[in-house]
């Protein structure tokens, strides 16, 4: 069963209008797509739905499609929510406000005494020169700060979905780190612990390989491993930009996924979210 939970379209930074996604899941014979729109935050910035009119407007488009291509596919309206402690607003109002399908958590921003650390985007240079002037090249504090707030995210917010779990490793290239070294993998280990306890799903996120930003998928596949020894739930998403990226690599994130042990991940439906095998 084909499916894709992650997108973005037009609405914030992706590039077209959602129907153009939909069109394209439907050629090639997906059976659901999710619109995750990156939720408003209150601060200047180029990725993020504007503001609640903008957030309006993008939640009635989706249900017009979903009423309109019913008989097609099923489309599903979410959002993808930034959590930065102490700036960013609790998830559950805006869920329940726009009645929304289910909710993705992602960390892009990285909160210091000082600034917001972008450990996201297409430059190396905002990683480094972040990891310079917030943390003074620490990179074990600064990787250990990116998982405690994920942590805070699961306890505090509690969303459906965690997105693209270990992407602090985008632009770090194994110069800084490496994933093999102790404290990192204790890192993992103990976010885990904590995605296991609420029973959230992590998906696996196609987008930094055929992005060429990532050298493997998001998480890494020793990570995946670990997912299945805690019988921690998984979905396999594109986090598709542009409406030619809705399928991109998902065959090969389910070739991994079963090689790792799994036989099935979970798809939204109308009953929510239900396992479909690989």
């Amino acid at each position: 069963m084909l499916f894709n939970l992650h997108t973005h379209t037009n609405f914030c930074d992706g590039s077209h209008h959602p129907e153009e996604y939909i069109r394209e899941a439907i050629r090639r014979d997906f059976k659901v797509i999710g619109f995750s729109g990156h939720a408003p935050v209150p601060f200047e910035n180029k990725f993020a739905i504007k503001n609640e009119s903008q957030l309006n407007e993008y939640c009635n488009t989706i249900l017009e499609l979903k009423e309109k291509y019913k008989d097609q596919i099923e489309v599903y309206l979410a959002l993808e929510f930034d959590y930065i402690p102490g700036i960013t607003n609790a998830f559950k109002p805006v869920i329940e406000k726009h009645n929304l399908d289910y909710s993705i958590g992602g960390i892009h921003l990285v909160k210091t005494e000082n600034d917001l650390w972008f450990i996201d985007g297409p430059f190396n240079e905002k990683y480094e020169n972040g990891l310079r002037d917030l943390f003074n090249g620490d990179i074990k504090k600064a990787v250990g700060t990116y998982f405690t707030q994920i942590n805070e995210m699961i306890t505090n917010e509690k969303p459906d979905i965690i997105a693209h779990f270990d992407k602090i490793k985008m632009h770090n290239r194994r110069r800084f780190f490496n994933e093999e070294e102790s404290w990192y993998r204790n890192l993992v280990r103990e976010t885990l612990d904590h995605i296991q306890e609420s029973d959230t799903i992590v998906e696996i996120n196609t987008r930094g390989v055929y992005r060429k930003r990532s050298e493997s998928f998001f998480p890494s596949e020793w990570i995946v491993k670990l997912l299945k020894e805690k019988r921690i739930r998984i979905t396999i998403n594109s986090d598709a930009h542009k409406p030619e990226e809705v399928s991109l690599l998902l065959k090969n994130a389910r070739k991994m996924a079963k090689e790792c042990g799994y036989r099935e991940v979970f798809v939204f439906s109308n009953k929510g979210f239900v396992p479909v095998g690989i």
